[in-house]
Parts: structure tokens; sequence; C-alpha cells
């Protein structure tokens, strides 16, 4: 699986392409009713650093009427990371005084692989915006996080082919008590994953995330490991929906989930993209039919055999 499109709303908004020094604002005067994207293309008929284009961006918006910010790509990102994208927004907080929603990395494939996209530390932006309630990242190479306390954020979201270790214990050490909505992509050894079970401790213990109802641990390789710990995870019992989808999630996983503590709870369950066996999906099916949890077990895969060995993969890596 890749990633094809681009954000198209975001924060409930219409996403906005801010677009290349040829592109024509002035006829736009409502600047707070869209979600800005801000995006420069390295090899464009014109050529631009995201430095100018930012620059651009603050002399045409007015960035106080602005609540949601999309950032695509600011360049080669395989080869510069996002801190030029971090120190841009920094160095204007004081006039994003609306901004309530935030996004970087929203570029797809033909653009880069996920993993060739070099993040950097991003923790300076949720420090600089104690307001801020949606913040998402795409690409887990050079990402770094440390652990904050935020008051207003209701959702975080963590897309990455390979989610590093110390990010997942970030999160986990974090103090939420807003968020209604995480949602972490694990990823693949291969490409940079060395997250586990063990740091996301914090989360599946949920005391930190008091107000957390959707939980996605999605698009890990180890998928029934995850689902052996959330089988057994405190934060199971405050949900209403659970995403374990894009994952290499096999019987062994789906018993662990049938086996453990009730579900019946949940509004919806998402299992999309597995390894199941037939009978392992009507089991889940069946299970989930009589306690009243709509369960999504489209996507079925086989796995991939090579030199009589069975290899099974996430969606998504690199």
């Amino acid at each position: 699986m890749s990633i094809n499109h681009h954000l198209e709303t975001f924060h409930d908004l219409p996403v906005r392409r801010f677009g290349p020094p040829s592109a024509d604002h002035t006829g736009f005067t409502d600047h707070g009713s869209v979600a800005w994207n801000i995006h420069v293309d390295p090899y464009g008929d014109e050529e631009e650093e995201f430095g100018a284009a930012f620059g651009r961006f603050q002399e045409t918006v007015e960035l106080a009427q602005v609540s949601a910010l999309v950032i695509g790509s600011w360049g080669e990102v395989y080869d510069n990371d996002s801190s030029e994208v971090v120190e841009s927004i920094l160095a204007v907080k004081d006039r994003l005084t609306s901004l309530r929603a935030l996004f970087v990395g929203d570029l797809v494939l033909e653009e880069a692989e996920i993993s060739w996209i070099e993040q950097s530390d991003l923790t300076p932006l949720l420090e600089a915006f104690p307001d801020l309630e949606v913040f998402g990242a795409r690409g887990g190479t050079r990402l770094k996080l440390r652990p904050v306390e935020h008051t207003a954020l209701r959702t975080l979201l963590i897309e990455t082919g390979g989610l590093p270790g110390e990010v997942a214990q970030a999160v986990s050490d974090s103090r939420l008590p807003a968020l209604e909505r995480l949602e972490l992509w694990i990823g693949q050894e291969t490409y940079g994953c060395t997250t586990t079970t063990e740091h996301l401790a914090g989360v599946l213990a949920g005391t930190r995330l008091p107000a957390l109802h959707h939980l996605g641990l999605r698009n890990a390789d180890d998928q029934d490991a995850v689902a052996a710990a959330v089988a057994a995870a405190p934060v199971v019992r405050q949900l209403r929906s659970l995403d374990l989808s894009m994952g290499a999630l096999t019987d062994t996983g789906a018993d662990a989930l049938l086996a453990g503590q009730s579900l019946a709870h949940l509004r919806s369950l998402d299992l999309s993209y597995h390894y199941l066996s037939d009978d392992a999906v009507a089991r889940v099916q069946a299970a989930m039919d009589a306690a009243g949890v709509a369960v999504d077990l489209s996507d079925q895969q086989k796995p991939y055999v090579y030199n009589d060995e069975e290899h099974r993969y996430s969606a998504v890596g690199e």
C-alpha cells in the first residue's frame, strides 16, 4: 500500500495550496476559511526554497486568521530534514494566534517514499502552541519527540514506515489530558522501527490519557505482539473504537484478542489489511457480531513465500 493522495480536508476545512510565486491569492480574503498548504516542488517550473515560500505566505496571508496549516514538501526531503519548517513556524508563532491544527509532511508516493522523509525534533511545535488541538506528522526518519504536557491537544497522528522507539516512549510519557484520538503507524524494522510494546506501555495503561476514545496502533510488522498487549491493556476499557489495521496480523494475534478482555463496549474494530486465515476471519466476525461491534476484516493478505519460507509485511514500509 502507498500514500497516493494529499490531504483534501484538515480540521474540518478544505485544504488550499498556497502555490508557487505565480499563484494569485489577491481575490481570496477569508484566510481563516481554509487549511493552508505550503509546499515547494524542487523540480517544478518555478523552483523555490521553503524559506522563500514561507516568507511569501506570511506576507500574503493574515496569519492571525489561520487555524489550520499543512506542510507538504519542503524541498528534497530525503536530503533536508524538517528543521527549517520548525524554525519558520516558530519565528511567527506570536502571529499565528488562531492556529489549532498542524500537519508536517503531507507528501505522497510520487514525491517521496514515507521512509525517505527526513523529519526532525517536532517537540518545539507542541510547546509553542498550547492551544493546538490537532497535530500530525508523516515520516519517521530522524523524527524526534520529547515528552510534553499539553492540555488542549485532542488528536495526535504519527504516520511512519518505521517508528523510532524513543518517539513511542515520548508519547507514552506525555501528559495529554484532552487527547481523544491517538494514531501511531509502527512500521517495519527494515525502515527504522525500534518500537516495542514496552515503549507503548504508558499509552496502553491510559492513565495519562483520560479522554482517549480512539486508539490506532497500526501498520506493525509485529501486529500480533501489539494485539496481545492490547488484549490486556487497561486503556481499552475507555475506548469507543480500536484500529489495529495495516499490520501483519495473523491468527495468533486474532486469538489473543478473542481470549483477552471483552471488546463488546466498542463501536468499531478495524483489522483491515491482515493475514488471518479464513477460519480466523469467521471466528472474529462471529464474535464481534455477537457483541454488536462493527468489525472491518477487509483486504485479506496472503504470505509471500520465498525459499519455502512465509513472509508477512505491514502495509507501509519504504
